[in-house]
């Protein structure tokens, strides 16, 4: 048999941009689906059913500055019954004396070998085991939940079994760059306008950190005790190969603060966007394994949400796969790998177009559009990092004053 060179080379070549335009094309889905979003429809009533045991634990490594404030929305939100614990972990401030003269329920941990949320989480839950509650709710210990966040999320995972995920934001600090402004809009992306997309799919969707609720059955159903860098989106994907796929609750609100310190804000980057590379890396081929073996389509849509790499990645890496197409198409005249690419920028640059007009015009102008470019050039020193030793240690983000 007569090997064709050519036709194995085009094919090859086309490889990589054809598994860009299927993430590039799911992730413009996403933002078309999320535009339903933007329509009024009936919400159920924001109080947490009263058949329901609660508890709500908040880890807390060294939230002296803004612990208080964090606590105070969570408290304005519980019954007499409901149950609010704090894990100060390994903390070196006043975080415990000032959560316990809040009236919560404090938890000491020290253990310096083991630093990261998701030990503090495990003492946490080790702690509920002696009485556990129908549903746990994670809070981290900086940030605000919107009024009736708990009930949404407590009505929904009650509903379902599974776990839930509040809408999850970043506000600008006060004084705030276009840049930060260009931060907030990636994150709204991320945390808001995919997982909606998903949830008008009926698929499920990523855990994104702060404002998840867990039916006791899925709090106990997997171990939570790692110092992974991204341990929330870790959790979720363990859940769901265990049969407890997250769910999006778009009604509950959770915000919390961008840094203002440029140092503080690269470290918080570099731990999320490494996170995402090594849980793609790690868990891709089991989702979509264990998705085609027992055709479950939710962690085939998981798997390819997680092969979405992270924005600027792949408008970066999409656009030099333009570049080195163009080239192969001049230097051989095969042009197919070149379509692919061209088609899948346009997903991209359509998908993020229709997230702005929906939801990101109240954080960048639209006279800093043309910004974000230069904004994603800045990240590709931090991607450049990844390949020559990616972030793997768990570090706090520096907290503003």
């Amino acid at each position: 048999m007569n090997l064709d060179w050519n036709t194995l080379i085009t094919g090859v070549a086309a490889l990589l941009p054809l598994l860009l335009l299927i993430t590039s094309s799911y992730l413009a889905l996403e933002c078309v689906l999320a535009l339903f979003g933007l329509r009024p429809r009936p919400q159920p009533e924001a109080a947490i059913p009263s058949d329901l045991t609660l508890a709500v634990l908040v880890p807390a490594h060294n939230e002296a500055s803004g612990i208080q404030r964090t606590l105070s929305s969570i408290q304005a939100q519980l019954r007499s019954q409901d149950r609010l614990f704090v894990v100060a972990d390994n903390c070196t401030d006043d975080t415990a004396a000032l959560a316990h003269q809040m009236g919560s329920r404090v938890i000491e941990r020290h253990n310096p070998n083991q630093r990261g949320k998701g030990y503090a989480l495990d003492f946490g839950l080790q702690q509920l085991a002696a009485d556990p509650p129908d549903i746990v709710v994670l809070v981290d210990a900086d940030c605000d939940l919107h009024p009736g966040c708990l009930g949404f999320l407590a009505q929904q995972a009650s509903q379902t079994g599974c776990p839930v995920q509040a809408t999850y934001l970043m506000e600008t600090p006060a004084n705030g760059t276009v840049k930060d402004g260009i931060s907030a809009f990636a994150f709204k992306v991320k945390n808001l306008v995919r997982p909606l997309g998903l949830f008008y799919m009926g698929q499920p969707c990523l855990l994104t950190g702060t404002g998840i609720a867990l039916p006791w059955s899925a709090a106990t159903a997997v171990s939570v005790a790692s110092g992974h860098i991204v341990e929330d989106m870790k959790l979720g994907l363990d859940l769901a190969l265990a049969g407890y796929p997250p769910r999006f609750c778009q009604p509950a609100r959770v915000i919390s603060r961008l840094p203002s310190s440029e140092t503080s804000a690269t470290t918080q980057r570099t731990r999320w966007e490494h996170g995402h590379l090594i849980i793609f890396r790690d868990y891709a081929v089991r989702l979509f394994r264990q998705g085609i073996r027992h055709r479950q389509v939710g962690l085939i849509a998981l798997g390819l949400e997680l092969s979405i790499l992270p924005i600027s990645l792949q408008v970066v890496t999409t656009l030099a796969l333009v570049a080195l197409t163009t080239l192969l198409g001049l230097a051989g005249g095969e042009w197919l790998p070149f379509y692919l690419a061209g088609l899948a920028f346009l997903c991209l640059v359509f998908g993020l177009i229709l997230a702005w007009l929906g939801y990101g015009r109240t954080d960048v102008k639209p006279r800093e559009l043309l910004q974000i470019p230069a904004y994603m050039l800045t990240k590709v020193p931090l991607y450049s990092k990844f390949m020559v030793g990616p972030e793997n240690t768990w570090v706090r983000t520096e907290r503003d004053s």
